[in-house]
């Protein structure tokens, strides 16, 4: 329901009268930004709407119920969030990370007599890996950067948790973390395995330093990791050499268009091989970053965590002008989240293209060998 355009400043009058039919009202002046809403059952509830201080995608939380909560009271947690706002962050995101703490508290309260796998997985991402707010506002970053903060949470639940989260930590024996990571590499996903395995080990080794298993605890996760060496199996990617000569890139953009890749995975798949870029470099674009005019592409953040600006060539941009028409803040938006698409998406449809039978008949190759076959070419032509 649209906001009425109201001159004059709410007032508890004005909201007791509103109607189950009636527009939303909102506030004036310094109060701008409160609103209230009249729902089908008559209960109305106070919220305040924002543009988000990063995305500037519009934001709406609410605040309260009147008249349980008054007006004044209303427009004095509006002031406070606004102060939130002004610094940059966003009021919302705040009070859903707050609720998750509460809720890990809880959790956490509920089982301090079983401190389960689950248990030691969040302890150390919440506590080591990821970013945490103290309560004065002030940030201590985490050991890995926001990319990696999200890559290790999803690594830990895709397969540690979901196998073994439910075990009391101190009761989870070698035998079953090789045989969760043998199951890991029996779908052939011996990298993924190699990554929960050293991740799994660096969560005993946080909380035995914490003091949360008794002295004479052993990390059973490094004790698989010795006797998995023993096996000679390999849980590290092989260094990639594989270069895609002039006929295969014409039969692979011949092919691209009619794909199963999405029509962002498309897109990225053209940038890199218009930029020579990496392709964690090319997803989480922002067109903020990207001058037309120039031709330019910054890159803020890399894989060598030096910043950067890359030049566009003319195909490039002309394909972006018109890719601007129809893209909101990033340039690859997911379909689902309108936030930029997630890199492990080209990994993840190529394997399900090939499980179908529906990727182009090549030798096998993955994104980054375009990279390499970019920087190839462009060797050859000196």
């Amino acid at each position: 329901m649209a906001v009425a355009q109201n001159s004059k400043p709410l007032s508890h009058r004005a909201i007791e009268s509103m109607k189950p039919k009636d527009d939303d009202k909102g506030d004036t002046g310094e109060n701008r930004g409160l609103r209230v809403t009249c729902g089908a059952t008559g209960k109305k509830s106070f919220f305040y709407r924002y543009r988000h201080p990063v995305t500037g995608n519009l934001v709406q939380m609410q605040l309260g119920i009147f008249p349980a909560m008054t007006l004044e009271q209303a427009r004095i947690k509006l002031r406070e969030l606004k102060q939130i706002r002004h610094l940059g962050r966003c009021p919302a995101t705040e009070a859903k990370e707050q609720l998750n703490l509460e809720k890990i508290k809880i959790e956490q309260e509920a089982a301090k007599d079983k401190f389960t796998v689950t248990a030691l997985v969040e302890l150390y991402l919440t506590q080591y890996i990821e970013d945490r707010r103290l309560p004065n506002g002030t940030v201590i970053q985490g050991a890995r950067k926001p990319k990696g903060q999200s890559e290790v949470r999803r690594t830990l639940y895709g397969d540690a948790v979901k196998v073994l989260g439910g075990n009391v930590a101190a009761e989870v024996s070698r035998q079953n973390i090789i045989d969760m990571v043998m199951a890991i590499v029996e779908r052939g996903a011996n990298v993924q395995a190699g990554n929960v395995l050293r991740e799994l080990t660096a969560c005993y080794d946080y909380a035995i330093g914490l003091g949360r298993f008794d002295d004479d605890f052993i990390n059973p996760a490094l004790q698989a990791k010795t006797s998995l060496k023993r096996t000679k199996i390999k849980l590290t990617a092989n260094k990639g050499d594989r270069v895609l000569d002039d006929a295969e890139l014409t039969m692979l953009l011949k092919w691209l268009p009619g794909s199963g890749y999405t029509d962002p995975l498309k897109n990225v798949i053209r940038m890199t091989l218009w930029t020579g870029c990496r392709t964690g470099e090319i997803c989480p674009a922002l067109w903020k970053d990207v001058d037309l005019d120039k031709g330019i592409y910054h890159i803020k953040e890399s894989k060598t965590d030096v910043s950067r600006e890359v030049q566009l060539p003319q195909q490039a941009v002309e394909f972006l002008k018109y890719l601007r028409l129809s893209t909101d803040s990033c340039l690859f938006p997911s379909f689902v989240t309108k936030e930029p698409i997630q890199q492990k998406l080209l990994t993840e449809t190529a394997w399900r293209l090939r499980q179908e039978n529906r990727m182009i008949d090549l030798a096998p190759w993955t994104p980054h060998d375009l990279r390499r076959t970019v920087r190839t070419g462009l060797a050859r032509l000196q």
